[in-house]
């Protein structure tokens, strides 16, 4: 089993030194879903929020989560972050809303927790907007589907697969 890189000889967390390490493309994707009432994901979908678009403020407020991780995760390096993509997909089925998001850069670590975070954060923005309509709404199954780059290459989640090792 792989060691913990945030541990130093002592067992000290620190940041892992990336110096050495050469800039190559990086890119990580992540997807969450926000489940809820049916009322409510329809109150979104017809833009009748009176607090404005609820997508709209979300991808935004996730865009922006990608770009403060460091911020927020105290051993997390700051990234020049190239490229964030972040989708909203109301999904009436299942009365939820899917959020995936790919981030990308050229930089000597991945952007996994960025994505991750900026899923996160378009999540909680849609809770925040909607609570008072719908308390009991639901952040689940925020995953890392992809990531390329770096010296453990490429690393995609099995179809269905819900939990991995590292591979």
């Amino acid at each position: 089993m792989p060691e913990l890189t945030h541990f130093n000889t002592a067992g000290d967390a620190h940041m892992v030194d990336v110096g050495g390490k050469p800039s190559t493309t990086r890119m990580a994707v992540a997807e969450g879903y926000i489940a809820m009432l049916p009322e409510t994901l329809r109150l979104i979908m017809a833009g009748g929020h009176e607090k404005g678009d609820v997508l709209g403020i979300a991808r935004i407020a996730g865009i922006m989560g990608a770009k403060r991780t460091a911020d927020l995760i105290p051993l997390c390096h700051p990234i020049p972050i190239t490229h964030v993509d972040l989708a909203l997909e109301p999904q009436p089925e299942a009365s939820r809303i899917r959020c995936r998001t790919t981030v990308q850069t050229v930089g000597q670590t991945g952007v996994e927790m960025e994505a991750l975070t900026a899923t996160q954060i378009a999540l909680l923005t849609i809770y925040d907007m909607c609570k008072a309509v719908d308390r009991g709404m639901s952040i689940e199954s925020v995953r890392l589907l992809e990531k390329i780059g770096g010296k453990s290459g490429h690393w995609q989640r099995a179809s269905g697969e819900a939990r991995s090792s590292t591979r």
